[in-house]
């Protein structure tokens, strides 16, 4: 697809740019989806994944980039939405000529769209793109590996759920089920053992020592304050959320419900849900340093803890417009990003 073309997408709506890399010489196939530039140049990272078939892919990146609009919009950044996927097994399709073109697939969309650090890359990934292009954050020296700043984020997001639930920023003797404890739900676990929660958490490959393990597949069913997905999307479904016993959920995991029905579904429950693009928008924060010169972990941490704000902000917007929490945190970035337009 030529540059500059917009594409439309199933729900009616447009994104800018989408635009592919074949390379038979390096085996590089891969897709850039810029959804909008309103606030200034896309930002998101690349996803390595064993697509089943370009369709898989295209429709993945096209999700993803819509996201990233509106996570930039809402927290703050000044910066657009897009994300990239190359389709293949990072296990065993990764070379340096594979992520070395990649990289100047970035630099031939001359500054629209940032990459970074996503599912299947690496921070030694981006520093071998940074050899190709400047359009790269999360490399050595940088801002590095988004997941501890993600997690800081949940945290403060979960803090302001329990001042919105139960009268206080507290989550002091609350469960909290986790599932998912990779790099994101790893350090979220430690974060709230220090903050006096008592954690039950999920993994099919993974064992914390010292916390209650179950099943992740039914993680969701266990009984508790809040829970937190930090693995796959789509978990809050028709089929789950009758199944939910926790007054709220808050992860940061991406695309959390099945369908934008699930929203009421939760709200019918009465489960407060904290939209999952609001409340795992650290590590974009964190990146978003970068950009500003000289990255400082303590100015960017500092806004990661500004998530509990918006977050605060989301809840009220919710209540007072009569909204349900994902409703509402939508209606905040296009207000934003209209604005901008």
């Amino acid at each position: 697809m030529a540059l500059g073309t917009v594409r439309p997408v199933t729900d009616g709506t447009t994104h800018e740019d989408v635009v592919w890399c074949r390379d038979p010489a390096t085996g590089l196939r891969a897709c850039i989806a810029i959804d909008s530039t309103a606030l200034g140049p896309a930002l998101g990272g690349v996803r390595f994944r064993p697509y089943e078939s370009e369709d898989a892919a295209l429709t993945d990146v096209l999700r993803l980039a819509r996201g990233m609009t509106y996570k930039h919009a809402v927290c703050g950044n000044d910066l657009g939405g897009g994300k990239s996927v190359i389709i293949g097994d990072p296990r065993t399709d990764r070379s340096e000529a594979l992520i070395r073109r990649f990289g100047r697939f970035v630099e031939e969309q001359s500054g629209r769209y940032l990459t970074a650090e996503d599912v299947g890359t690496t921070q030694a990934d981006m520093d071998l793109i940074r050899e190709e292009t400047r359009h790269v954050t999360g490399v050595t020296g940088g801002s590095g590996d988004p997941s501890p700043a993600t997690a800081w984020g949940v945290l403060h997001a979960m803090l302001a759920v329990a001042a919105h639930l139960w009268g206080e920023p507290s989550l002091e003797g609350r469960h909290v089920v986790v599932s998912g404890v990779g790099k994101v739900g790893g350090a979220l676990v430690g974060h709230l053992l220090d903050a006096g929660a008592r954690v039950t958490a999920a993994d099919p490959s993974r064992v914390v020592d010292g916390v209650a393990m179950v099943d992740p597949a039914t993680a969701h069913a266990v009984e508790c304050d809040i829970f937190s997905p930090n693995a796959y999307g789509a978990v809050l479904s028709a089929e789950t959320i009758p199944q939910l016993r926790c007054a709220a959920v808050c992860g940061a995991a991406n695309n959390q419900l099945a369908t934008p029905e699930d929203g009421s579904r939760l709200a019918e429950r009465g489960v407060l849900y904290a939209p999952d693009y609001v409340a795992n928008a650290g590590g974009v924060i964190n990146i978003a340093d970068e950009l500003q010169g000289r990255y400082d972990r303590d100015r960017a941490w500092a806004r990661v803890a500004g998530i509990g704000v918006t977050m605060a902000e989301v809840l009220r917007t919710a209540d007072d417009e009569r909204l349900t929490p994902a409703e509402a945190a939508d209606r905040i970035a296009e207000r934003r990003i209209a604005a901008a337009r």
